[in-house]
C-alpha cells in the first residue's frame, strides 16, 4: 500500500515529541520519547509498508471520503469518514507533557459515530528503532504491551469490552468496534517505560481532551495578531510551538527524518534538531505575536550554546553535537525516495551566518523587554570577539551545499549583522564591549559585500564572491537592513530574482545547474524564499504584488494549513513536514504585509 503524499497529514504533539496522522487514519510518523529518538511509526519513510510499523484507525469498509480539520485554537486533529452507512470521526490528539524531560508520551485516539452506523477498524504494529527491532506482543484481559530496541508502547482501551476483542494479526493486533450514532470508543497509547496494560474510562479520556484543549486555547489566545491573515498565523504559530522541545525551549527544523526534496532522489535529509538559524528566526516570529516566554527559553538555550565555543551550525535538543549520518537501507524510502537518512553530517559545517542570526535574535529579544544578564552577554561578547578575527573567510553557506567553501555573500551579509546588533545592544545597556574594534570590523564587511559581492556586469549581488548567478538569500538584504529597499543596487538585485529565481510567484533557493551543489539531481520552490519574497515586494513598495504573492502562497498549504520545506512542480509539498522555516517565514511576512496595506 502507497503511503499517503506528504500533505494528507495533520500534526499532533506534547511538546517533547509529536506524530503525523494521514487522512486515511493512519500515523505515518512517530518518535519516543523525543523528536530526534527512533521511531515507533515510520511508514511515511516505507512507502507504506509495514516495515515502518502501522497504527490505523479507520472504517472497516474502503468507500469512504475522509476529510481533516483542526479543533478551531488547539493542536487537537479531528479526521472524519463518510460513508453510505454513516459519518464518523476519529480525534487524535497528545496530552501536553510539560516543561521536564519525560520518557512517557501518550497519543489518544478516540472514535466516536456522529451519524448512523459503521465498523470501524484499529490496528497496531510498531517497527521499533527505524524498523530495525522485531517487537514482542503481551496481549492481557487488559490491553497489549509492545516491545523491542529498547523501546515499549503500552495500548490501553478506552471500553472494557475492547480489550476482549483484541486478535493477534500480521505481526501486530486489530480490533474491530461496531458503532451506533452516540457511540464512541477511544486507544490510548503510551510510548516509555514498560507498563502494565489498563482500560482507560471513557470519562478519564474525555478529561484528557478537556485539558488539551483548554492549554492550547490558552496559549493561542495570547497571540496579539488581528490582522487579515488570522486563521493561518494562528495555524502557523500552534505549528511552531509544537515544533519547540518545551524542556530547553529549543525548536527543530521540522519532526520528520528523510522525506525527500524531489521525489526518486537523494536529497533526504533529517531535520529532527535544532539549527541555530531557523530557531533564532522563530524568535522574530513568535515575538512578532507577543510570545516573550518562548523567546527567553530559547535565548537561554542559545546562551549556553554560544559559551561552549564557535557555535555549531546545529545541535540536539539537549545541546549535544553527536549527529553522524546514517542511511538506513532496509526502508524503501518514501514513494522509493532513497537513502532515507538519520543523522546529519551537515553539522560539521561551517555556516558564519549563525552568528547574525542568533545576535539578531537576541537583539529583537532585547527589544522586547528580554535584557541579556551578565553572563549572557559575556558570552556573546567573546563570541563577537572572535567573530573579528574569523569572519573574512570562505564558508559552505546558509543552503548545506556538499561542493566546497566559498566567500558567500549570505554569511558575510549575517556577519555585518552580527556586528551591528551587538553595537546597537552595547550602547543602549552601557555594557563591557570593545565598541571600535567591532564598528571596524562592522565597516569592513559592509565594504568588502559593497565591492566584492556587487557584479557591476550583472547588476546584481551574486551568490558568492566568485559568481554571477543570485540566490535567494539575498533576499535578506533589506530585511536586515543592510540596504535600503529603494537602493538602485538593491532594485536591480531584485528584478535579477525576478528573473532567475521566481516562478509564478514560487521562488528557487539558488539554480543547481548554474550553482552546483554537490548533489545530483534538482528540487522544488522553497517556501521559506517566497515568504522572504512577499517581504522584499513590500519593502520595495510592490504591494499588489507582494499580497498576490502571498494569497497564492497561501493557497501551498495542505488542507489544516500546513507547510512541507518545498513545493514541487504540480503544487505537491516536498522535504520534511511541517517544516519551521517555512511556517515561521509566512508569519513574518503576514506581520509586514498587514503592516503596509494599513
Amino acid at each position: 500500500m502507497e503511503t499517503a503524499p506528504i500533505e494528507h497529514h495533520g500534526l499532533i504533539g506534547d511538546l517533547q515529541t509529536a506524530a503525523l496522522v494521514a487522512e486515511d487514519g493512519s500515523i505515518d510518523w512517530f518518535c519516543a520519547p523525543r523528536f530526534d529518538s527512533p521511531s515507533i511509526f515510520a511508514a511515511l519513510v516505507d512507502d507504506g509498508h509495514a516495515g515502518g510499523g502501522l497504527c490505523r484507525f479507520r472504517p472497516e469498509r474502503d468507500d469512504f471520503v475522509s476529510r481533516q480539520l483542526y479543533l478551531p485554537g488547539t493542536a487537537i486533529l479531528i479526521t472524519r469518514f463518510m460513508s453510505p452507512e454513516g459519518v464518523g470521526e476519529v480525534l487524535d490528539f497528545m496530552p501536553v507533557t510539560g516543561y521536564e524531560p519525560s520518557e512517557r508520551h501518550q497519543i489518544v485516539r478516540v472514535m466516536r459515530m456522529v451519524r448512523g452506523h459503521g465498523r470501524f477498524v484499529f490496528e497496531c504494529s510498531p517497527a521499533f528503532d527505524y524498523g530495525r527491532a522485531e517487537p514482542d506482543i503481551d496481549i492481557t484481559e487488559s490491553g497489549v504491551v509492545f516491545t523491542g530496541g529498547g523501546q515499549a508502547l503500552t495500548l490501553n482501551p478506552g471500553r472494557t469490552e475492547l480489550a476482549s476483542q483484541i486478535e493477534r494479526v500480521n505481526g501486530g493486533i486489530r480490533v474491530v468496534l461496531d458503532a451506533h450514532e452516540g457511540d464512541s470508543g477511544g486507544m490510548v497509547l503510551t510510548a516509555g517505560p514498560s507498563e502494565t496494560p489498563r482500560t482507560v474510562a471513557t470519562d478519564e479520556i474525555w478529561r484528557l481532551y478537556a485539558r488539551t484543549r483548554d492549554y492550547w486555547r490558552g496559549w493561542v489566545g495570547q497571540s496579539r495578531y488581528t490582522g487579515r491573515w488570522r486563521e493561518q498565523v494562528e495555524r502557523s504559530a500552534v505549528t511552531l510551538k509544537l515544533l519547540t522541545y518545551a524542556p530547553t525551549g529549543a525548536p527543530v527544523a521540522a519532526p520528520t527524518a528523510g522525506l525527500p526534496e524531489l521525489v526518486g532522489g537523494e536529497r533526504n535529509w533529517d531535520y529532527r534538531y535544532t539549527w541555530i538559524r531557523d530557531a533564532s528566526l522563530s524568535v522574530h516570529a513568535l515575538l512578532g505575536l507577543g510570545y516573550r516566554d518562548e523567546a527567553r527559553a530559547f535565548l537561554s538555550w542559545l546562551r549556553d550554546r554560544v559559551t561552549e565555543g564557535e557555535p555549531r551550525i546545529m545541535y540536539r535538543i539537549d545541546g549535544s553535537t553527536d549527529l553522524p549520518e546514517l542511511e538506513l537501507q532496509h526502508l524503501r524510502g518514501y514513494r522509493g525516495s532513497k537513502p532515507v537518512r538519520i543523522g546529519n553530517d551537515a553539522n560539521g559545517q561551517l555556516q558564519l551566518d549563525v552568528y547574525g542570526e542568533a545576535l539578531d535574535a537576541m537583539y529583537r529579544g532585547f527589544r522586547s523587554g528580554l535584557r541579556p544578564a551578565y553572563d549572557g552577554w559575556s558570552a556573546f561578547t567573546r563570541g563577537i570577539d572572535r567573530l573579528c578575527d574569523s569572519w573574512d573567510r570562505p564558508d559552505d553557506g546558509i543552503w548545506e551545499s556538499r561542493s566546497g567553501r566559498h566567500d558567500n555573500t549570505y554569511g558575510r551579509l549575517m556577519c555585518w549583522v552580527a556586528f551591528d546588533r551587538a553595537i546597537r545592544i552595547a550602547r543602549v545597556l552601557g555594557a563591557p564591549a570593545d565598541l571600535p574594534r567591532w564598528t571596524a570590523a562592522r565597516d569592513a564587511v559592509y565594504e568588502q559585500v559593497m565591492a566584492r559581492g556587487w557584479n557591476p556586469d550583472a547588476e546584481t549581488f551574486t551568490q558568492h564572491y566568485e559568481t554571477d548567478v543570485v540566490d535567494a538569500a539575498l533576499l535578506y538584504m533589506p530585511i536586515v537592513g543592510f540596504i535600503a529597499p529603494e537602493d538602485p543596487r538593491w532594485l536591480s538585485t531584485l528584478e535579477a530574482i525576478d528573473e532567475h529565481l521566481v516562478s509564478d510567484s514560487l521562488v528557487y533557493r539558488y539554480d543547481p545547474l548554474k550553482s552546483p551543489d554537490g548533489l545530483a539531481g534538482a528540487e522544488g520552490t522553497f517556501s521559506m524564499c517566497t515568504f522572504w519574497y512577499v517581504e522584499a515586494l513590500v519593502r520595495a513598495g510592490r504591494l499588489d504584488e507582494a499580497r498576490l504573492t502571498f494569497e497564492k502562497m497561501l493557497t501551498y498549504s495542505n488542507y489544516v494549513g500546513l507547510y512541507a520545506e518545498e513545493i514541487g512542480p504540480t503544487g505537491e509539498q516536498l522535504g520534511n513536514f511541517p517544516q519551521a522555516f517555512s511556517h515561521l517565514g509566512l508569519i513574518n511576512a503576514a506581520v509586514r504585509l498587514d503592516r503596509a496595506l494599513g
